[in-house]
Formats: structure tokens, C-alpha cells, sequence
């Protein structure tokens, strides 16, 4: 397989990249993931499923054809550029997602292959940037809510001991076992019958109230607090990357443009030594012929 000249892949991106960055292009892809969870959704319906097998099947043909397509034309926006392709995250899911519809086990297994359409329902990010923003925060917050699970998880080990220890045998069905105990505190941290937990704490002693108070204190307000200021610092973060992302793509576009622009300029310059080679060499054609009629007219003049 011979590789393209370089105008020539130039000239393939500039075409297929007009089309991806199209907004048009982008609302047809909006639309056909759409119709694929709404496809999803009717497949749930068993008597709408016998009625129109054939249909869906073919529905769900010409989803996976456009998307086939649209990958093809993302790579061959890159045509010019391939690494570039690469280092797009987006890029590789939609590329995994499409080539696993193709592999044979993944295509033989209906659970498998409804799982992998419904990951497609996630490409939805890819076009529209609040949403896309807001899953870069997630993955950024990772860190941070690792941390919160791990603070969150010791608080919760502690009180369920001190409740085990001090209501463990006046009130078995919450906190007779650490097990119990753990249960009731994760039920109180979204304060979901606290009423009730403080009621039956103070028929065992009054102290109950600075129990449930401090920890309620702590698990619903200060915890809940820190992990809304993780989350607000990573969508921040989120929109500073996005927006980098998008100057690199913009510095990138115009660098393929430029990139077409000397090329065009290169074979423009060709033409025109092409053209001056021609006109010396004719115009030395006609000065030979005129240079031996003089020669034979001094000869006769002599």
C-alpha cells in the first residue's frame, strides 16, 4: 500500500475535518445517540419487540453504520495530523465503542452488546460542553473523594464503636453489632429518621444528644461541605482544561489550513518554472534560426 502525498492527505483532512467541525454535523450525532437510548428504551417493551423485530433490527444497523462513518471521518480529519487522533480521549472511546460492536463474541451476546449501546448514551458528553465539563470534573475529583471515602469511613467506624459500646444493649436492632451500628450511622449521615434515633437515645441517657449531635455535626455538614468544595474546585479545573483542549484543536485547524495553504503555493511555483522552462527553451528555438540566416547574409555581403 503506497502512502499519499502529503498535499493529497492535506487536502483529505481539510475536507473531512469542514464536515466534523460542521455544527450540522455535530446535531446529526446529537440526534442518532438519541435515537439509540430511545431504541434502547423500546427494547424493554417485549410485546413492541415481537411486533417490529425486523425494524429495530435495521434501526439499530443504521445507527452502528452512521457511527461507523463518523469514525472514519474523525480519522480522516487526522489524515495530515495521525498522532493527534491518538492523544483525544474522546477519540478512543468512540473508537472502542464502535470497534467492539464488529468483534464477534461482543456481536453474538445480546447483554454484552445492549451494555455497549448503552455506552453510547455517553458519547452525548462529547457534544455538549457543560456535560463534557462536568464529567472531566468527576474524573479530577477522583483524588480528593478518595480522601473524603477514606476521613468519611474512619468517623463512621468510630461512632458505630461508641454507639455499639453505649446503646449496644438497650437498643440491639440499631446498634446491637458493629454491623448494625455502621447501618444506622450511614442511614443518619442523610439525616433520614433522626428524629427518631435522638428520641430513643435520650430514653437511655441524655449524653445521646451530644452523640448524635457531634456526629451528625460532622457527617452531614462538615464532610458533605468538603467534598461540594472537591467538586467545585475540580469543575474550575474541568474548564480550564476544556478550554485549553479546544485552543489546541483551534491552533491545530489552523496549522492543517496553513499547512494547505504552502502546499497550494508549492505547486503553484512548480507551474510557473514549468512555464518559464518552456518559453526559454521556444524562445531559444526561434533565436537559432534567425542566428544562421545573419551568418549566410555576411557571407554573401563578403
Amino acid at each position: 500500500m503506497t502512502t499519499a502525498p502529503a498535499p493529497t492527505r492535506v487536502r483529505i483532512a481539510a475536507a473531512c475535518r469542514a464536515v466534523t467541525e460542521a455544527p450540522a454535523f455535530s446535531f446529526a450525532v446529537l440526534t442518532v445517540i438519541l435515537c439509540n437510548a430511545v431504541l434502547l428504551g423500546a427494547e424493554t417493551y417485549r410485546g413492541f419487540v415481537s411486533d417490529h423485530a425486523a425494524e429495530l433490527r435495521g434501526a439499530e444497523l443504521g445507527c452502528l453504520a452512521f457511527f461507523t462513518l463518523e469514525m472514519l471521518l474523525r480519522a480522516g480529519a487526522h489524515a495530515d495530523r495521525p498522532k493527534e487522533f491518538w492523544r483525544d480521549g474522546w477519540n478512543i472511546f468512540d473508537l472502542l465503542v464502535v470497534v467492539c460492536a464488529y468483534i464477534p463474541f461482543v456481536r453474538e451476546n445480546s447483554t454484552v452488546l445492549r451494555l455497549l449501546r448503552l455506552v453510547r448514551v455517553l458519547r452525548t458528553a462529547r457534544f455538549l460542553p457543560q456535560l463534557r465539563i462536568l464529567f472531566i470534573a468527576v474524573s479530577r475529583s477522583l483524588p480528593g473523594t478518595v480522601s473524603f471515602l477514606f476521613v468519611g469511613a474512619v468517623i463512621l467506624y468510630v461512632y458505630a464503636m461508641i454507639g455499639w459500646v453505649c446503646f449496644g444493649s438497650h437498643d440491639p436492632a440499631h446498634f446491637g453489632s458493629l454491623g448494625r451500628a455502621l447501618l444506622t450511622l450511614f442511614l443518619l449521615m442523610t439525616l433520614e429518621g433522626l428524629q427518631d434515633a435522638i428520641y430513643n437515645g435520650l430514653a437511655i441517657s441524655r449524653l445521646s444528644l451530644f452523640y448524635y449531635g457531634s456526629y451528625v455535626l460532622l457527617a452531614s455538614f462538615v464532610l458533605v461541605n468538603v467534598l461540594i468544595g472537591v467538586v467545585l474546585n475540580s469543575l474550575d479545573e474541568a474548564r480550564e482544561l476544556d478550554n485549553a483542549a479546544l485552543d489546541a484543536e483551534g491552533r491545530a485547524a489552523r496549522g492543517g489550513a496553513g499547512k494547505e495553504e504552502d502546499a497550494d503555493l508549492a505547486e503553484r511555483i512548480a507551474d510557473m518554472r514549468q512555464s518559464l522552462d518552456l518559453l526559454e527553451r521556444s524562445l531559444a528555438a526561434t533565436r537559432q534560426p534567425t542566428a544562421v540566416g545573419d551568418k549566410d547574409r555576411m557571407a554573401t555581403i563578403a
